[in-house]
């Protein structure tokens, strides 16, 4: 599952950079494309580093519940609300978003695990 996550992070990685250098040789830099792409890659680069901290917290026994299908959905919707603030309000709105979306996770996570509880 790791390689596969790594795989595709690198190919959107690779697919953005080369957007980008399409839209700025056309004169357009700030293309929705590349937004799009920015948007993809920060998010999964953010699954595979939850998958690998929530894994190792796991094992050794941090944490005593972690899902990471749950993170996945958090994650495409967040990917769609960053998007559409970005558009609509400018990519630094986009990224409070990702950042507070990031926030709300590791709240429900110790949450679930009950380390915010009496």
């Amino acid at each position: 599952m790791t390689r596969w996550a790594l795989s595709v992070l690198m190919s959107m990685l690779l697919l953005g950079a080369a957007m980008m250098m399409a839209a700025r040789l056309l004169g357009r830099s700030g293309s929705r494309g590349a937004l799009v792409m920015s948007i993809v890659a920060r998010w999964l680069g953010a699954y595979v580093l939850w998958s690998f901290v929530g894994g190792l917290a796991l094992r050794y026994r941090v944490l005593t519940v972690y899902d990471g299908a749950l993170f996945a959905l958090l994650a495409l919707g967040g990917g769609y609300w960053e998007y559409a603030t970005a558009v609509t309000r400018g990519r630094e709105r986009g990224l409070v978003v990702f950042v507070g979306i990031q926030f709300a996770w590791l709240v429900l996570l110790l949450y679930r695990n009950g380390m915010l509880r009496n």
